[in-house]
């Protein structure tokens, strides 16, 4: 880690020596997105919704040739009033003919739990379904540090991607923004710092696969069982009007010393298949199952199960969207079962 930072500072102080900055292009981008959600079951409901985040992005050339991007996300928060309109994420990265370096607040995440999702609407559990799946670690729930390896750097279509967070910063920092105090002498202290790996491959045509990791560094300063971290491996192959996916995650739990209740981690599998039926209409079906495994023998360990079925048909600027979905065992909870049928109408601006 040390020599990526180093790479990276080399990096910057390069392009400041030689480096000036033309005007950029300032844009904003969205979906127009309108939906209805029902929700049967043990619980239920019919929702109604406008998406409402809008991006603004900034993008440049210095006159060397490298480029720059800028990028803010605006959400409203949701609440029954209507919340206030914050930035979300935010991003800066600067793309040299070494690699692309950047600056992520609250943004870019690595992790490949759901990167084989062959979904043609959304991953299952994505779309404001009742599941409340455990997903792995991601470094996007902290303020980090990335370095992209460039294009065709690497053979076999291989790109690297390295991100840090050099302080467990969850706060969506504006400019000059300072870190946060942690209390390291707790059992429950996570660690310091974070750093998370991808790899992706594209060895032969139509196949991609890849694998990230997300580790901790210090993990409580008590002695602990096992320390949190998380990982996961996926792969996607096309012929034709079709496409398939598979990927595998694990993520295990903070276990303090002698503790022997609770969940000791989270094994996901994902499977999804799709066919372009023609140029305007898609149809695919995913599977998702996350396994809560417990620490305690003596506790039954729960298996969580989605199924998704999903059909796209675009209209030219308009796509609708239809899904039919089950999620059994909502929560890890035996028996906890609900249905749910969704249907979207997006417009492209």
């Amino acid at each position: 880690m040390k020599n990526i930072i180093k790479t990276v500072i080399v990096m910057l102080t390069s392009i400041s020596l030689f480096g000036s900055a033309n005007a950029g292009e300032l844009a904003v981008s969205g979906t127009a997105k309108a939906t209805y959600n029902v929700i049967s079951g043990i619980a239920q409901g019919k929702g109604l919704g406008i998406t409402n985040e809008l991006n603004f992005t900034a993008s440049g050339e210095l006159d060397n040739g490298y480029t720059w991007s800028y990028s803010m996300e605006l959400d409203p928060a949701d609440t029954a009033t209507g919340g206030a309109a914050t930035n979300d994420d935010s991003k800066m990265t600067l793309t040299t003919p070494f690699g692309t370096v950047g600056i992520f607040v609250l943004e870019g995440g690595l992790d490949l739990e759901d990167g084989a999702s062959q979904s043609v609407y959304a991953r299952p559990t994505d779309i404001g379904d009742p599941s409340a799946t455990v997903d792995n670690y991601t470094i996007d729930s902290y303020n980090n540090l990335q370095y992209h390896t460039a294009k065709d750097m690497l053979p076999y279509g291989l790109s690297l991607k390295v991100a840090y967070a050099p302080d467990l910063d969850t706060t969506n920092n504006s400019g000059n923004g300072a870190g946060v105090n942690h209390n390291e002498e707790t059992a429950a202290y996570a660690g310091r710092n974070a750093t998370e790996y991808q790899i992706k491959a594209n060895p032969i045509e139509g196949l991609n696969v890849g694998a990230s990791y997300f580790e901790f560094d210090k993990a409580g300063m008590a002695k602990q069982d096992q320390e949190p971290e998380s990982g996961s491996v996926m792969a996607t192959y096309a012929i034709g009007n079709f496409t398939t996916g598979y990927s595998r995650a694990k993520r295990a739990t903070l276990i303090a010393d002698s503790a022997n209740d609770g969940v000791d981690d989270y094994d996901q599998a994902n499977f999804s298949l799709a066919m372009a039926v023609n140029d305007n209409l898609s149809v695919s079906y995913e599977r998702e199952k996350s396994k809560a495994n417990q620490n305690d023998d003596a506790t039954a360990d729960v298996e969580q199960a989605t199924n998704s079925v999903q059909l796209a048909y675009n209209m030219g600027g308009m796509t609708i969207a239809l899904v039919q979905a089950s999620h059994d065992n909502v929560g890890y909870v035996e028996a906890a079962d609900r249905d749910q049928t969704l249907l979207a109408i997006s417009l492209a601006f």
